[in-house]
């Protein structure tokens, strides 16, 4: 019997965290580039009660990409997308960065917009940094947004020498994160859908314990010290937006970037 489907890219823990909350009663594929790591996530789930498989994803290709689509429609309608892959500055190298967490994103995002279901909803999961690198032009904003996922590493922003390391390189995917979840929110509406994103600060991951133990870790350690919330956040917090988000309640919601960082970004700008 068919099922309705959740795709998941990424096999950590706010992916799951999500999957957990919207993915009852549905085919859960779940795309890593580790399948280990993805076989790890779908025998947690399916222990639990859930129905998931693992399919070996790399959202650097758009070839995997669409492996993992063509794989999910053999199970059912596309319902849900929840796309939480990607890497962290002090975990790969500028040009890992911007094939992963920005073309891996707009790639995604474009394929299964061509999919999914009416009446479906899909969140992505950007980040703080985005809100932290100084504005860009107009032009700029609007050639992340528009531009082909194909051409969108030929823009001369993106180019190696305008990139000044992985840090701001991380900054500039999530910069475009969250202007192609605007331009996507009209084309998925075309189709009923909505997709929406989330931009978590530090939440306690794999990832951020690597960026912890980074180069960076006593600037990241200081951040969530010193915001209002006083810690860092819970994937079942990222989840907790992401379920208003993909539920009928967030109905009126597309197109739009929900910062949950406890105030961090607040207290970088405006610590008085």
């Amino acid at each position: 019997m068919e099922k309705e489907v959740l795709i998941l890219t990424g096999a950590g823990q706010i992916g799951m965290a999500i999957a957990r909350r919207m993915g009852y009663g549905k085919k859960i594929v779940i795309g890593d580039k580790s399948i280990k790591n993805a076989q790890a996530i779908e025998k947690i789930m399916n222990e639990a009660g859930f129905d998931a498989t693992a399919w070996e994803t790399d959202i650097s290709s758009c070839r995997s990409i669409r492996s993992l689509v063509e794989e999910a429609k053999k199970w059912g309608e596309i319902a849900m997308l929840v796309n939480a892959a990607g890497v962290s500055p002090s975990q790969a190298p500028i040009e890992t960065i911007l094939k992963v967490d920005l073309y891996g994103t707009a790639a995604l995002l474009e394929e299964v917009g061509k999919v999914i279901k009416p009446g479906g909803v899909g969140v992505t999961i950007s980040s703080q940094s985005g809100f932290r690198m100084p504005a860009l032009t107009a032009e700029e904003d609007a050639l992340l947004a528009t531009t082909s996922s194909e051409s969108l590493l030929a823009l001369d922003i993106l180019q190696p020498e305008n990139i000044h390391d992985t840090l701001h390189a991380y900054q500039l995917a999530k910069r475009c994160n969250e202007k192609r979840v605007m331009a996507e929110a009209v084309v998925w509406g075309k189709r009923g859908a909505r997709i929406n994103a989330i931009a978590p600060g530090i939440i306690v991951t794999p990832l951020a314990i690597d960026e912890f133990n980074g180069p960076r870790g006593d600037f990241y350690k200081n951040m969530f010290a010193q915001c209002p919330a006083g810690r860092p956040g819970t994937a079942d917090e990222v989840a907790n937006v992401a379920e208003l988000l993909m539920s009928d309640k967030g109905a009126f919601i597309t197109g739009s970037t929900f910062l949950i960082d406890g105030g961090a970004t607040s207290s970088y700008f405006y610590d008085l």
